[in-house]
C-alpha cells in the first residue's frame, strides 16, 4: 500500500485503485494481487470566505470539510453521515442534507485536479477541460485519481434537523400522507422516509426499541419559525418521537453517525421512483417489518428543488427527474449470514424494479456485476447501438478504444462503477447475447478483463459513449470529433440524457 500526503508520489505508484477517505462499501477501493495508493493522509481542506471556494484533499472526510468550512458560516452538500468521503460521494453524485437548497455534492464541484493512469496531471473547470469535469460530477470513478476538490460554499450555520418516529402499523397513512406534502415542499427543506429499527436512544420510548417502525429524517435550511410551520402536517400524524429542533449544521450532518459504525457487512442496492405511489409504499413497508437485521434500513430519499433544476449537459448524474432516490441498506454481522441478508436485500430490490425508473444512482450500488434491471445512466439496447451506420457513429466506437487506451491503457480503473460500468455491463437473460462476432468480443474482453469471461449478456448505454467521446477530444486530443458530430450519431443524445 502507498500513502501519499502529495501528489509526487502518486504518479510514481500509479498501479492500482486508491481508497481516499471513506467507506466504499463496495469494496472499489481494494484489489487482487496490485497495489493500493491510500490517500487518506491527503485530507486537508481550506476555505477561503471571500471567494465562498473550499479546496479538499482526496482523503478528507465531510466531518473534516464541515469544520473547515463551518467556522466560516459557509457549506456546501455532503452526504448524510460525516465519515464519508468527499471523494467518493462527489464523484458518485453526492445526496445530502443540502441538496433542493444547493444542489448535489457534484454540483458544487467547480474544479478538479485529476492525475490519469501514465501519471499525468489534468485540472478540469468550466474553462480547461470541461467534458471531463462533467464526467467527474456523478460519472463514478473510472478517469483517474482525483488529487484535489473545489467546491462552491453557501451561507449555512443554524437549521432546523432531527428526526420523527412513527409505529410501522400505522406506515402506509404516514408514507401515503409523506409524499403528499413532501410534494409541496420548498426547496429549503430536504427530507428523508425510512423504515428503521428503533434505536436504543434515550429519546426512545423503551416500549418502541428494537421495533420496526416508520421514520423521517431531514433538514430545514432557511429561517427557523417558517421551517417549524412547514413541519406541523408531519407532527398532526402524532409521532412517537420528534426530535426536530434548531442545531448546527455539523451536528445534524453527524447525527446519524451511530448507524454506520466501522466494521460491519453491508450490501446495497438501489434505484429512482417518480413516485411515493400506494403500491411501492406496500412494497417497502412488508420487506421492512421483515427485514432479518435491526441494523439494516430502507431511506426513501426525497429529491426535487436544486436537483431537478440542473441540466443534463451540466453533470453526469442521472437522477435529475426522479421524484424519489431509493437506498436498501442490508448490514449484519456474521459472514455466516451473507446469504440470507443479500438474498432478502435482493428479493426487495426485484419488487422494486417494476415501480422505478430507468438508472441507479452509483453510489447506492455494492454489485455492479449483479443482475440489477437498470445501468448506472439508463439502458439502451445493443440492438439500437448497432443501428447507427454513420461515420460518425463508428468514430464514436473507435475514439471510445482509443480513449481507454489512452487515459487507463492497463485497465486499473475497470471495477470502479459509473460510466465505464454503464457502457458495457451485464444484463438481464432477455437482453442480447454477445459474443459470437468479432465485435462482441471486442466489447466483452475490454469490459471483463480480469474475469476471462468471453461471452456475456450486456447492454450499451448511448449516453456513456457521448460522454467518452467528448472525453477523448478534450483530454486525450485524438481528434476533432465535436457536439454536433456526436448528436449526429446518438440521435441527439447528449451526455445526461437518459436513453430509454
Amino acid at each position: 500500500m502507498s500513502s501519499p500526503r502529495s501528489t509526487s508520489p502518486v504518479t510514481a505508484g500509479f498501479r492500482s485503485p486508491s481508497v481516499a477517505g471513506g467507506h466504499s462499501v463496495a469494496g472499489l477501493s481494494t484489489c487482487e494481487g496490485g497495489v493500493v495508493i491510500d490517500l487518506s493522509l491527503m485530507r486537508t481542506v481550506t476555505a477561503d470566505p471571500e471567494r465562498r471556494v473550499a479546496v479538499a484533499g482526496p482523503g478528507a472526510t465531510w466531518a473534516d470539510y464541515d469544520a473547515a468550512t463551518t467556522a466560516h458560516g459557509l457549506a456546501s452538500t455532503g452526504g448524510l453521515i460525516s465519515t464519508t468521503g468527499v471523494a467518493g460521494l462527489t464523484l458518485g453524485g453526492g445526496i445530502g442534507w443540502l441538496q433542493r437548497k444547493y444542489g448535489l455534492a457534484c454540483d458544487n464541484l467547480v474544479a478538479a485536479e485529476v492525475i490519469t493512469a501514465d501519471g499525468s496531471t489534468i485540472r478540469a473547470s468550466s474553462e480547461q477541460n470541461p467534458h471531463l469535469l462533467w464526467g467527474l460530477r456523478g460519472g463514478g470513478g473510472n478517469f483517474g485519481i482525483v488529487s484535489r476538490f473545489e467546491f462552491s460554499l453557501h451561507p449555512v450555520s443554524t437549521v432546523l434537523g432531527g428526526l420523527m418516529l412513527f409505529s410501522l402499523d400505522d406506515g402506509h397513512r404516514v408514507l401515503r400522507a409523506f409524499g403528499d406534502w413532501a410534494a409541496e415542499l420548498p426547496d429549503e427543506a430536504s427530507m428523508l422516509a425510512a423504515v428503521i429499527t428503533a434505536p436504543p436512544e434515550p429519546f426512545v420510548p423503551a416500549d418502541i426499541v428494537g421495533q420496526k417502525v416508520v421514520g423521517v429524517v431531514g433538514c430545514w435550511c432557511g429561517d427557523l419559525d417558517k421551517g417549524g410551520a412547514v413541519l406541523e402536517p408531519l407532527r398532526s400524524l402524532r409521532p412517537l418521537v420528534d426530535v426536530f429542533s434548531p442545531m448546527p449544521y455539523p451536528a445534524l450532518q453527524q447525527m446519524l453517525d451511530g448507524s454506520a459504525p466501522p466494521g460491519l457487512r453491508n450490501y446495497f442496492r438501489g434505484g429512482y421512483a417518480p413516485e411515493l405511489s400506494n403500491d411501492l409504499i406496500d412494497v417497502v413497508l412488508a420487506h421492512g417489518a421483515r427485514m432479518p437485521s435491526p441494523m439494516s434500513a430502507i431511506h426513501l430519499h426525497h429529491m426535487g428543488g436544486a436537483v431537478d433544476r440542473a441540466g443534463p449537459a451540466d453533470t453526469a448524474f442521472s437522477g435529475r427527474t426522479a421524484a424519489y432516490t431509493y437506498n436498501l441498506i442490508s448490514t449484519w454481522t456474521s459472514p455466516a449470514e451473507d446469504g440470507q441478508h443479500i438474498g432478502a436485500n435482493r428479493a426487495l430490490a426485484a419488487q422494486l424494479a417494476p415501480l422505478s425508473q430507468d438508472g441507479s444512482y452509483v453510489n447506492f450500488l455494492t454489485d455492479t456485476a449483479g443482475d440489477s434491471n437498470a445501468s448506472v445512466h439508463g439502458q439502451a439496447d445493443l440492438a439500437e447501438f448497432q443501428k447507427m451506420h454513420s461515420a460518425a457513429a463508428a468514430a464514436c466506437r473507435a475514439r471510445f478504444r482509443r480513449w481507454s487506451r489512452v487515459l487507463d491503457p492497463a485497465r486499473r480503473w475497470w471495477r470502479c462503477a459509473g460510466l465505464a460500468a454503464a457502457f458495457v455491463r451485464p444484463s438481464s437473460r432477455s437482453q442480447r447475447r454477445v459474443g459470437a462476432g468479432k465485435k462482441g468480443q471486442d466489447l466483452a474482453d475490454r469490459a471483463f478483463p480480469a474475469s476471462g469471461l468471453r461471452e456475456r449478456e450486456v447492454r450499451l448505454d448511448l449516453v456513456a459513449v457521448a460522454a467518452a467521446v467528448l472525453l477523448l477530444d478534450h483530454v486525450a486530443g485524438l481528434g476533432q470529433l465535436g457536439d454536433d458530430a456526436v448528436g449526429a450519431a446518438l440521435g441527439d443524445a447528449r451526455p445526461g440524457r437518459d436513453v430509454a
